[in-house]
């Protein structure tokens, strides 16, 4: 595949933290087809157009045209946050013409940044919600009104555009915009913070991208505040929901609302790599180690809880009840991204993949004009509610919907798509020589530029469906460089041949090509990716008795349109006495049906003779085999019943 260099993106990336690696740009890699390409491309050509149509529609682009022709009343639709689901779409168009140049997208972008730039304030404020005629005061509703919130994701939509294209109408906007916010909020100003962070990820990149060192000490010092009760108390609210009952450095987990929290814990790293807070660095660290550990779901999924979108105690990880946010799996990636630059540790890149596979790829309908909000891990009641053509309550039914009330999740998945690249692949220059590292495999090319040259990678592979992924160098610097791969934590019995000499085993975690790389060099990594079983820890009870299917990085699950009419998803249970046989990109598995008690006499549902699920019980009827399919597929087929766990036999 010929790389076009000349795309002004090339070496943008949403991070650029200081240190010795560096993630590529969106321009250094281009995707061709496979699992991610044909999402990306997908996400292009529809779930633009699709977002910008729906906010068009229900009027949120319309609250821009309101302020600026100074006709706000007290009828604004939208929720209070609803300006920064519009940055987010600039911010996934941004990428994507970084990579991609359409003429269809940028025409998007320019529609968009007219109607924004026309609704600022004099004074840099922007906010189609506050401080307007027939609105609430500025800043007068800190807690829940996201006008912080909204300006972080304008910055960051500015932080796409300086770096893939240059300074335009959108980063003077949003320059202004950082300056008010500086103003109102800096050392002399309000003592205050936003109760959904947002605005510390924004101003540390956007001060990066123009080299402005007030907007990172107006971070820090949002990062510095938060966890002190500034925030004015709601009610079944606590402290907590919004991280604002312990300082960031004092905290050993992550806990309330699931996307505030891990959207925090990226702003904090943020200000650490570029002050060079080794404290909070270890903080993060140590914060991710605990959440991971005790409250993360085998799909990478965050949140147990959906009263209030949030973490719930560690081991409380209920499969039927999981709220799993889209935008907390997408907040998870941003932290982990951040992590694996600051350590160079591969536990970080297997989080990554886990939760792209099973998260992010879930999220969105196979033509990116539908998404899933909440994504559970056991669907007891086929859904059946979504409307098609109507706004949909965020995280009911188990049917993916167009748009949503709060519909954070679908831009959140667009900017998402449109840069995977970005945490793809990253330079290490903490050696003697710099080293190419692939973090995550898809079919494409890849033209890295390093302090020794450039090198080039063609990379062919059907991964996640197939293991072999084939690295082609086609082109390499005269200086020494290094390529790095990532065997996945999973991939006990892995293999690579490099420089034609013998297949040799290789553990997971990094591993180094040996010698410097050349070109016409090919170099093939083996990861088998059979089906497994996974057992859960025996404390979270949600799920004890049961086990789980994964293929590779993929989780599989048993949705009931592959049973027979007869039998009910919840009345089977998975025989573990033969290992899940492979099936593409699937598994077959041994099963059978069990016979429930019956209960009419108003009984509760338990019985007074201990049931023994082994083999030769009674209550097994019939066995036969039953296929799972990759979790991210589920409900594709239209409404069904659907399992992670499975109850063993």
């Amino acid at each position: 595949m010929t790389i076009d260099m000349t795309c002004s993106g090339s070496l943008a990336r949403p991070v650029d933290a200081p240190g010795t690696r560096r993630g590529i740009g969106v321009g250094e890699m281009h995707l061709d087809g496979g699992f991610w390409g044909a999402r990306q491309m997908t996400n292009a050509r529809a779930t633009l157009r699709h977002c910008y149509d729906w906010m068009e529609r229900l009027g949120w682009l319309a609250n821009f045209d309101r302020v600026a022709s100074g006709s706000t009343g007290d009828d604004r639709p939208g929720w209070q946050f609803s300006d920064s689901e519009v940055y987010k779409l600039l911010e996934a168009v941004a990428w994507q013409q970084g990579h991609t140049p359409d003429p269809a997208v940028e025409r998007i972008w320019a529609q968009l940044v007219d109607r924004i730039a026309a609704a600022q304030d004099d004074d840099g404020y922007l906010n189609t919600c506050f401080g307007h005629a027939h609105q609430p005061a500025r800043y007068s509703d800190l807690s829940m009104g996201h006008e912080l919130y909204c300006t972080g994701h304008l910055l960051q939509a500015a932080v796409a555009r300086v770096r893939t294209h240059g300074e335009d109408e959108l980063v003077r906007v949003a320059r202004r915009a950082a300056d008010h916010v500086c103003r109102e909020f800096g050392a002399n100003g309000r003592p205050g913070i936003c109760g959904h962070p947002e605005i510390e990820v924004g101003l540390v990149e956007f001060g990066r991208a123009l080299g402005e060192p007030t907007y990172i000490e107006q971070a820090r010092l949002f990062v510095e505040r938060r966890g002190r009760g500034i925030l004015a108390p709601i009610a079944l609210l606590s402290p907590a929901y919004f991280q604002d009952d312990v300082p960031v450095r004092d905290a050993d987990h992550w806990r309330g609302h699931a996307v505030r929290a891990l959207y925090l814990a990226a702003g904090a790293l943020d200000v650490a790599t570029s002050t060079g807070d080794r404290e909070l660095v270890s903080a993060i660290e140590r914060q991710w180690t605990s959440s991971v550990e005790r409250r993360t779901y085998l799909t990478g999924g965050m949140g147990s809880r959906h009263q209030d979108e949030g973490f719930g105690d560690d081991w409380e990880l209920p499969s039927d009840r999981a709220y799993c946010e889209t935008c907390a799996g997408v907040a998870s990636v941003m932290v982990s991204w951040r992590l694996l630059l600051a350590t160079g540790e591969a536990k970080y890149a297997d989080l990554i993949e886990r939760t792209m596979y099973n998260v992010v790829a879930t999220s969105p309908r196979e033509d990116g004009r539908a998404f899933f909000y909440a994504n559970p891990l056991h669907q007891r009641e086929p859904g059946g509610d979504v409307r098609l053509d109507e706004v949909n309550p965020r995280a009911e039914g188990g049917i993916r919907a167009p748009w949503f009330d709060v519909s954070c999740c679908p831009t959140n998945v667009a900017r998402t798509l449109a840069s995977w690249q970005s945490c793809a692949v990253f330079v290490d220059e903490s050696g003697e020589d710099p080293v190419v590292t692939i973090a995550q495999y898809a079919a494409g090319a890849m033209h890295v530029a390093t302090e020794r040259g450039t090198l080039a990678v063609d990379v062919e592979t059907a991964y996640p469906k197939e293991g072999v992924v084939r690295f082609l160098v086609r082109e390499a610097p005269a200086g020494r460089v290094g390529l790095r791969l990532r065997v996945p934590h999973w991939a006990d019995g892995a293999s690579i041949r490099s420089h034609d000499e013998a297949v040799t085993s290789c553990a997971p975690g990094w591993i180094d090509v040996v010698g410097p790389v050349a070109a016409g060099d090919e170099i093939v990594l083996d990861l088998p990716v059979r089906p497994r079983l996974t057992w859960p820890d025996l404390r979270i009870d949600g799920a004890r008795g049961t086990v789980a299917v994964e293929r590779g990085p993929v989780v599989l699950c048993l949705e009931s349109v592959d049973l027979p009419d007869d039998v009910s998803i919840d009345g089977l249970a998975l025989s573990v006495d033969s290992l899940p046989t492979d099936r593409g990109d699937g598994a077959i598995v041994h099963a059978r049906t069990v016979s429930l008690p019956a209960h009419g006499d108003g009984r509760p549902p338990f019985v007074s003779a201990r049931p023994n699920p082994g083999r030769g019980d009674a209550r097994h009827e019939r066995a036969f085999e039953v296929p799972l399919i990759p979790y991210h597929r589920w409900a594709e087929r239209g409404p069904s019943t659907m399992r992670v766990f499975l109850p063993v036999a």
